[in-house]
């Protein structure tokens, strides 16, 4: 129906649905060291609004790195958007968010060996917050970010378990 740069809107049948273009792929980051998490907030312009996220980004997403490896791509995003490096990448497997109106997956990675590198923030035009919550407060700062009208992205399900 529809192509641009990074997704495609597509139908079959009666059903449409988006997927990636060119076939790019995403990998999230779950970053956890000492009790605490590493999140990210972003400006996410679908939604309006501010969203607390895990570190991610796409892999593959310029012409030029292609056949880049999801594993290098976690790394490189974990470092650019929370200012963290990590001696090991644990690849948990390819998750869907939304199937029924995404094909898009993600490759889910462990962060391990976490060292402190740079401020984070992203790239250039990402103006990333990064916040590093232990554990214990998640529930209330995912609490508090919802009263100031931020969304929160379904991945952090992950981290709400009953303990």
């Amino acid at each position: 129906m529809w192509e641009g740069r990074f997704i495609t809107a597509k139908r079959q049948g009666r059903w449409e649905y988006v997927s990636r273009s060119r076939g790019i792929r995403a990998a999230v980051i779950l970053a956890i060291d000492d009790g605490h998490v590493l999140l990210v907030e972003q400006y996410r312009v679908p939604l309006g609004k501010n969203c607390i996220e895990l570190p991610a980004g796409l892999v593959g997403d310029d012409d030029d790195n292609s056949d880049e490896q999801s594993s290098l791509a976690a790394s490189r995003e974990l470092e650019e958007e929370t200012g963290y490096r990590a001696t090991e990448m644990e690849d948990c497997g390819e998750f869907y968010s939304s199937p029924g109106m995404v094909s898009e997956s993600f490759s889910l990675f462990k962060a391990r060996g976490l060292t402190k590198v740079g401020e984070g923030g992203g790239v250039a035009g990402e103006n990333i917050t990064v916040h590093r919550i232990a554990l214990e407060e998640l529930g209330s700062f995912i609490d508090q970010k919802r009263a100031e009208g931020a969304a929160i992205d379904v991945k952090l399900l992950l981290l709400l378990q009953p303990r």
